[in-house]
């Protein structure tokens, strides 16, 4: 049995915050319909690798879902939208602000057409608010929700980062949300709107930053390593501190090329066996004597010490040689990993968390597997659709429609693009 088998979405989302979240729900076992205009999901032909396939953007997102076209700018694909809404227990959408409106089909009119419908909405910055108007992106938002000016290194430019906490994250929030207001649903019989704003949900990622805005009115942070004081007001960038009660930082292993770091962080606990191992090899045999690191406060006074010292260890061994000589004395750690590392990980493997698919258009391809694990449901992953490939099937097993209608809808223009007018 599938975790949301019998939980029906209509899938109106695009490019990828959307789309994050309806793929998981799918991989969950509910029957995820995509609905797209006769163009299709614009990300389908954005940064294609493979002549006349679908883009890795799309297929990497849209996985265990089907794909209907309408057209809904013709009635007939209205009539069909309407339909499916009385289908279907969940909407999705995370079109620009009042696009929906301007097709006749608010909230209120959704709510009247099926009471019992839950409507997720993603907005860059949600639908008040004197910024509800302005587009957003996975970088804007992570501009705006604060995790840029404290990602980077101090003296440098702030960064983005690699992880898409903006757009997937995003995606990942509206996803709670549904499965809430669904549990909510069954118990009144009643459905309600459901809105996720990026910058909102990229503001809860970095609570902690929040945490330490608030500590700087107390005093200074004693565990960055960059000046901090009471009063400074915003929270600074510090490189690879770990931001935590305890330090941690990346070390350069040999041969120390761009990905060739691991990541260590000394607890309190750990700090005796550790001195112990490597101060012999940089010339200290009594490092963990040593009075400027025998207890946390002293280490976080002298933290850029110590990863100089550490730093020295590191020198004469690889990232996982490194691992390996601090595994035994239980120092928490993990070597940086590349895209590269990670595909042909072991472990990654082991947990399908890279999956090989097959498509009709290009071939064998991978995909990131389902971070969640289900005993009892575990996720099947299955290819993404082709652009309007499960339009008929769609029609007549949901909607009940026979081949006559859909001949009539077809020929009105409800499935494809209106032909061209020549000016």
């Amino acid at each position: 049995m599938e975790a949301l088998k019998g939980v029906r979405i209509l899938d109106m989302t695009h490019v990828q915050a959307g789309p994050t979240c309806s793929q998981l729900l799918a991989w969950m076992g509910a029957d995820v319909i995509k609905f797209e205009n006769p163009q299709g999901d614009a990300t389908r032909g954005q940064l294609r690798d493979v002549p006349n396939a679908d883009s890795l953007y799309f297929t990497m997102l849209n996985c265990n879902k089907r794909s209907i076209t309408v057209n809904m700018k013709s009635p007939e694909g209205k009539s069909v939208f309407v339909d499916l809404l009385k289908k279907c227990d969940i909407i999705m959408e995370n079109f620009g602000p009042g696009v929906l409106d301007r097709f006749g089909f608010p909230w209120e009119k959704i709510h009247e057409l099926n009471p019992r419908i839950v409507m997720g909405s993603i907005k860059g910055f949600g639908s008040t608010g004197p910024y509800a108007d302005f587009k957003a992106y996975e970088n804007v938002a992570q501009a705006m929700g604060g995790a840029m000016s404290t990602t980077g290194m101090p003296d440098g430019p702030p960064f983005v980062t690699g992880a898409q906490i903006g757009d997937s994250g995003t995606g990942l929030h509206l996803a709670i949300g549904l499965l809430a207001a669904l549990h909510q649903r069954d118990r009144t019989g009643q459905g309600q709107y459901v809105e996720v704003a990026m910058m909102d949900g990229v503001m809860n990622l970095c609570r902690v930053k929040f945490r330490d805005h608030q500590r700087l009115t107390h005093g200074d942070l004693s565990e960055y390593s960059v000046p901090t004081y009471k009063g400074m007001g915003e929270v600074p960038r510090a490189g690879n501190d770990s931001g935590g009660g305890q330090l941690g930082n990346a070390i350069h292993c040999k041969p120390h090329g761009a990905n060739d770091w691991l990541y260590v962080v000394v607890q309190e606990a750990v700090w005796a066996g550790l001195a112990k191992r490597i101060g012999p090899e940089i010339g200290m045999p009594d490092l963990a004597s040593d009075p400027h690191f025998a207890h946390i406060g002293e280490r976080r006074k002298n933290q850029q010490l110590m990863w100089t010292l550490i730093n020295k260890f590191a020198e004469k061994y690889t990232k996982r040689e490194f691992m390996a000589i601090l595994n035994p004395l239980d120092v928490p750690c993990g070597p940086i990993m590349s895209t590269e590392d990670l595909a042909n990980d072991e472990h990654v493997r082991g947990r399908e968390m890279y999956v090989e698919l097959d498509h009709p258009q290009r071939g064998k391809w991978w995909n990131v597997g389902m971070p969640i694990k289900l005993s009892a449901s575990p996720a099947r992953i299955e290819r993404s659709p082709l652009l309007g490939e499960h339009t008929d099937e769609v029609l007549r097993e949901v909607l009940g429609y026979d081949a006559a209608r859909i001949g009539v809808l077809r020929q009105a223009g409800a499935f494809s693009a209106p032909p061209k007018t020549r000016g």
